[in-house]
């Protein structure tokens, strides 16, 4: 059996350098990764043995994903160019940072996946506030629904998204620990803050009802709203402080530091301007005949 194991890790090895060969010739190569077991946690639900990630600097949509057959191995190919590749990296994408860190460089002529790792070892300042303006920004959605839901009497529903909510909440506890959340997210929970775990255990096995269970977590969803807000959007709100013009929200998706990045800006910025966070102004515009209040925003008054 040993032997076996042996072959087949020289086998994969050996087949390597045929992925490097296979690749090497596309136009604009900026790196190859090679993850041997991709879906590791989930077999039965990808079904896939092997997966081949081909950055290059301009990838058409038909060419993105491929599947392939050799030697009875399922073989995924995904193209992708350098600036998803850092969406991927700067939202946190539990899947593409796995792949990242886990895979096997088999090009990288420029160093670039080099650097891309390191920056997640290091995980810089910035790194860690886009992440965790992305999970609070799920964290408060969810927890939207949910409380929406029960209000309606969708109470199926409404468990749903709060528990939706709870992986949020926890992801955003990993990442201000310094951890990057794994896909077994509570198994890391567990060990850091055993608070939100029980309440995980609360929803999920408590024998209450279960509308009481949702009621419960709910309410528990809210103090951590109210109490992680600044903190997880701090990105967002030293950006609206770092101009005296207010801004438009078509303005602040297209900035560097949030372009791409999966956020509910509409709702996010609303929750802000609420809370007092930063302000919401109305400002006059005309357009087509007729004058309108364009709604912009800039950093509170206590902050500017």
């Amino acid at each position: 059996m040993l032997d076996r194991a042996v072959n087949a890790v020289n086998g994969l090895d050996s087949k390597k350098w045929y992925y490097r060969d296979w690749f090497a010739g596309e136009e604009g190569l900026v790196g190859l990764l090679l993850v041997s077991d991709p879906y590791a946690y989930q077999p039965q639900i990808h079904g896939m043995d092997r997966l081949i990630v081909v950055v290059r600097e301009q990838v058409n949509p038909e060419e993105q994903t491929e599947h392939w057959l050799r030697d009875d191995v399922r073989i995924q190919v995904r193209r992708i160019e350098p600036a998803a590749l850092e969406r991927w990296v700067a939202s946190g994408d539990r899947k593409g940072v796995q792949w990242l860190v886990q895979g096997d460089v088999l090009s990288d002529p420029t160093g670039y996946l080099e650097r891309l790792r390191r920056r997640l070892e290091e995980w810089p300042q910035l790194l860690r506030e886009q992440k965790l303006l992305c999970e609070f920004s799920g964290f408060i959605g969810s927890y939207l629904s949910a409380k929406q839901d029960l209000k309606n009497g969708q109470v199926l529903d409404s468990y749903s998204q709060v528990l939706a909510s709870l992986h949020y909440w926890a992801r955003i506890v990993l990442v201000e620990e310094g951890m990057h959340p794994e896909l077994t997210v509570w198994e890391q929970v567990h060990r850091v803050n055993p608070g939100i775990y029980k309440l995980y255990e609360e929803l999920t096995v408590s024998q209450e009802t279960l509308e009481k269970r949702v009621q419960l977590v709910i309410l528990a969803c809210e103090f951590a709203v109210m109490t992680k807000m600044r903190a997880s959007c701090a990105l967002l709100i030293r950006l609206l402080g770092s101009r005296h013009e207010p801004w438009t929200v078509a303005q602040l998706q297209q900035d560097p530091h949030l372009l791409g990045l999966p956020l509910d800006m509409s709702l996010l910025l609303r929750k802000l301007a609420k809370r007092g966070c930063i302000r919401e102004l109305a400002k006059p515009v005309r357009g087509h005949g007729a004058a309108k209040l364009e709604l912009r925003y800039t950093a509170s008054q206590e902050r500017a």
